[in-house]
């Protein structure tokens, strides 16, 4: 193969002024990834089936359908994902709702494990994380994709009682930007099907279609020969293909099936123009499609389609650096910038070279014209040596980061790619194959062959253009027109090429005066070894073999924004700009390019009763990680530009938010809730110019000017004794003025007693958004907090079944429990949920019977062991998790509270009379804040 790739290149240099046909002819096929095992039965049906032990005892299911709600008819739009919804109401082998109740009993929880969705070409069912140590979990599980492949009840009753639920799902939905990108699809597609084809449908047609038209549409597409079933985990796979092969049997091959077509897009020689505007649109967005040929299904098995996506992978990484660099001027041309290459919005006929830009309102046509112009800039001379060299390396880290791990994906990952190779033919090489590859192509692509595929992406023709914006008065949005002349304009341009200012300064010129390490022990609580540092500074290292190219950090200390007065709430809320001036002789800019290639990151955080440094790296990167830690506690850099682009940026993102209903509705909630505390104020965009950035850099020295209350946790592939000397190095060098301080009390309270604010909100759709937030003392421990959890799920279980099943009141009903230890111990439990306005009233009453019948009577026994059983199971998956061993260890260091030991003890332990006592001490209390906004619908 050697020798073949290096033929290769000689050719490609010569000839590279054709670069697909080129790589067509030049190039092999792409391996296929022998792990996994694919097979067709005799009726058409795909299988994928791998063996994976992560996590331990578990295994996904899927199964995905080449049907989308491209295929509908008039009559018939939204019932694709109106017959997604039926396959969880109903099959032979399940009826009614049997089959959520039986995978709920064995911790497959709805929503999360069990799932699917629908597209406009595919729709993919998934049962993931099944416990298949449980007797039968394997075979029921078959049997159920074997249901929904071809035994679906469609029985009328359920579909008329999923009829609310799916309105339901419209409302929550109808959004601005979904009503923005509907007026796009008859623009952008004039005269394909592609011209409505959002899954969600109509309602027109939802609520009023006969049963026979979904199940004509369920017999006419779910079949065989367009499914493909994937199931990966901790299995046998000479078992489990039996069992496919015994169980799928039974469904007959369709030989005069209708033809699945796939439609292609019109060209168009003169560009496409869209402007529209949505009264509750906060932000001017613009999206820039240079559409193009999307490569065939049949040529994705050629080397040439890796390299493609290799290369123009580049081609936007690179390109997306000038734009962040344009960014961070003192008066940014726009507030965000990006590129991609992919599909053509919805279109997976066409591909396009895309270019995203969010404008300053009143900079609309600057901030189009400087996207355009860097697109254009890159077309005519390429991309630097040097840019080229760092997103190179950039990419092989990545690459290489999923190389080692290859021991360690998990089954989300192996099934994601065997789903997009059934749906789309994407290549699966595995990732030994691809690292060898890309390892072995990378060094021999020269920049100048990345240069001349950039024409190919964009031909000055094919291109669409949309504008969406705010609906208000004053705002003035540039005209088609206007917008074909922009592009007219640029083109015309005599643009010059991009020079990279690029340093070879290392990160720190010189290593600190290190410090030493006084003291070394282990801890048995956590498994970890435990260092003091000569300036106070402790370390504790928890050593794990879930990833083999991971480490994660976490360095806090008590203090946070409490310390400082509430008058300098605007300063607080700027904290964040810190980041932006980059650190030591590097800008955030420069900063990036210094790090190409590394697997290292540190940020920080002030919050309320801490300051933290966060970290994540590769344990060859260890040092680096190191350094930047280091240099942000001694060396934030002052950049006056960077912050001018902040204020700027941040204030004209913030100046139409409170067009965005949801923006209105969460105001009132913190209002409601904590009575207008400045501290739950949210940022405003007059508030903005506010900022100093002089007390602003001040705040920020003074939280990390004294290590030595500092605690450092790492996590992960460590090797603690190599990683000794640079702790003590750079973490022992940190300095220390040896304060003795905490977080203060600043009185933020929540409001006792039973409060309601219900207002009214006119939108464009009819909605009413509903909060129950309930609060109430509770000791801080972890079976109030197991407690509190079962409660959250056990009311999400409830509410399911009586709003959103027995109802189709609402599209979901969310729950949710938090425990609070600082500044005194309480708990807090929350409920959310959109409806129809007229509905609110009726389903307002079912949540609070539900909260005063798990108050006198306690859940049901099966609900409870429903939510024991996923709690258990996902327990056991977290404690294979890096993140969870750091947040328990930064828990036990922040409250003393150990959320590992016992937990499956206690979670056994807790009974019905449990969670009963638990609710009624809480509700009891009668401390409960009741939100409503309501849109009323329109006469």
């Amino acid at each position: 193969m050697k020798h073949l790739f290096r033929s290769f290149w000689i050719v490609a240099l010569i000839v590279c002024c054709n670069f697909q046909q080129t790589f067509a002819q030049q190039m092999p096929p792409i391996p296929v990834d022998n792990n996994v095992r694919i097979g067709k039965l005799d009726n058409g049906l795909t299988y994928y089936i791998r063996k994976n032990s992560l996590p331990e005892n578990r295994a996904d299911f899927y199964i995905a359908q080449k049907v989308g709600s491209i295929q509908e008819e008039a009559d018939q739009r939204g019932l694709a994902h109106f017959l997604e919804h039926m396959c969880f109401n109903g099959t032979t082998h399940f009826p009614g709702d049997a089959l959520k109740q039986y995978l709920e009993r064995i911790g497959v929880k709805f929503g999360e494990n069990l799932n699917a969705y629908t597209s406009v070409d595919e729709t993919v069912y998934n049962i993931s994380n099944v416990p298949v140590t449980t007797p039968g979990a394997i075979d029921s599980c078959l049997l159920i994709l074997h249901d929904w492949s071809n035994d679906l009840t469609l029985d009328p009753k359920e579909i008329d009682k999923e009829r609310g639920v799916i309105n339901e799902e419209w409302r929550t939905r109808m959004s601005a930007m979904q009503r923005l990108q509907e007026k796009m699809l008859p623009v952008m597609f004039k005269g394909t099907k592609y011209e409505n084809c959002f899954p969600i449908g109509t309602m027109d047609v939802v609520m009023n279609f006969k049963p026979q038209t979904l199940r004509d549409y369920y017999e006419k597409w779910y079949r065989p020969d367009l499914q493909g079933v994937v199931i990966v985990g901790d299995i046998d796979v000479d078992a489990v293909e039996a069992q496919i092969k015994k169980i799928f049997a039974d469904i007959p091959a369709q030989p005069n099936a209708a033809k699945r077509e796939y439609y292609p897009v019109n060209d168009n020689e003169e560009p496409i123009v869209l402007v529209a505007q949505d009264k509750e649109q906060p932000h001017i967005q613009v999206i820039v499609f240079n559409k193009h040929e999307a490569t065939p299904d049949d040529q994705k098995d050629n080397m040439a389609y890796l390299v493609q996506n290799y290369a123009t992978n580049l081609i936007s990484s690179m390109l997306d650096a000038r734009l962040n660099e344009l960014a961070q001027v003192a008066d940014p041309p726009y507030i965000y910038a990006g590129t991609y290459d992919g599909d053509f919005f919805v279109a997976k006929t066409k591909d396009a070279f895309t270019g995203v830009v969010v404008c300053k309102e009143d900079a609309v046509e600057n901030g189009i014209t400087t996207l355009l112009r860097e697109i254009e800039r890159a077309r005519q001379f390429g991309f630097t040596e040097t840019e080229y060299n760092r997103a190179r390396a950039e990419y092989l880290r990545q690459l290489e980061s999923a190389y080692n791990e290859r021991d360690k994906r998990k089954n989300r990952e192996y099934v994601n790619e065997y789903v997009r190779h059934f749906l789309d033919n994407e290549p699966i090489p595995g990732i030994e194959n691809e690292y060898a590859i890309i390892n072995q192509i990378a060094p021999n692509i020269p920049v100048a062959l990345i240069n001349q595929i950039m024409p190919s992406l964009i031909t000055g023709s094919n291109q669409v253009v949309a504008v969406l914006g705010p609906e208000k008065e004053g705002l003035k949005l540039p005209s088609e027109d206007a917008v074909k002349q922009i592009l007219k304009d640029v083109r015309a341009e005599k643009l010059t090429a991009y020079i990279d200012k690029v340093s070879d300064e290392p990160l720190m010129k010189e290593a600190p005066k290190g410090g030493k390490i006084v003291s070394e022990k282990k801890d048995d609580v956590f498994g970890t070894t435990m260092l003091t540092l000569s300036n106070g500074v402790k370390v504790i290292i928890k050593n794990t073999d879930f990833k083999a190219d991971e480490i994660r950090m976490k360095g806090v200390s008590l203090g946070g924004s409490s310390l400082f007065p509430d008058s300098e709430i605007i300063n607080i809320n700027g904290l964040d700009a810190v980041e932006v001036g980059g650190l030591g002789n590097f800008s955030a800019v420069d900063l990036e390019k210094v790090l190409a290639g590394k697997k290292a990151s540190v940020s920080y955080g002030i919050g309320d009763k801490t300051e933290a440094v966060n970290g994540n790296c590769s344990p060859k990167d260890f040092e680096t990680m190191m350094q930047l830690t280091y240099l942000t506690f001694t060396a934030p850099r002052r950049d006056d530009d960077a912050f001018a682009s902040y204020k700027n940026r941040n204030k004209a993102a913030l100046q139409n938010m409170e067009m965005n209903p949801r923006v209105t509705f969460s105001d009132s909630i913190q209002s409601s809730i904590y009575m207008k505390h400045p501290r739950m104020t949210r940022i405003k965009a007059d508030m903005i110019d506010k900022m100093d950035y002089d007390k602003i850099l001040s705040m920020y020295q003074d939280r990390f000017k004294d290590a030595s209350d500092f605690t450092f946790i790492f996590v992960g592939n460590v090797d603690v004794e190599a990683m000794k000397p640079l702790i003590a190095e750079y973490l022992g060098a940190l300095p220390v003025i040896n304060r003795k301080e905490t977080f203060k009390d600043n009185k933020v309270e929540m409001r006792q007693g039973v409060y309601k604010n219900e207002f009214i909100r006119q939108q464009e759709t009819p909605r009413a958004s509903n909060l129950v937030f309930i609060n109430g003392t509770c000791k801080y421990d972890l079976k109030n907090d197991i407690l509190l959890s079962m409660t959250s799920q056990i009311l999400d279980l409830v509410y399911t079944a009586k709003v959103r099943e027995d109802e189709g009141g609402s599209y979901g009903v969310y729950t949710a429990g938090q425990l609070i230890k600082y500044p005194k111990e309480q708990a807090i439990l929350q409920i959310i949920f959109e409806t129809a306005p007229e509905k609110r009233e009726k389903l307002m009453k079912i949540i609070f019977a539900e909260l005063e019948n798990i108050t006198k009577a306690g859940p049901s026994e099966g609900d409870l062991n429903k939510v024991k059983e996923f709690m258990l199971k996902k327990h056991a998956e977290d404690l294979k998790e890096n993140s969870y061993w750091l947040g328990s260890i930064d828990e036990y260091l922040f409250t003393g509270m150990n959320s590992i030991k016992d937990y499956d003890q206690i979670v056994n332990s807790i009974t019905v009379k449990d969670i009963q006592k638990f609710a009624d001490d809480l509700f009891k209390q009668k401390n409960e804040v009741e939100v409503s906004m309501i849109s009323p619908n329109k006469e």
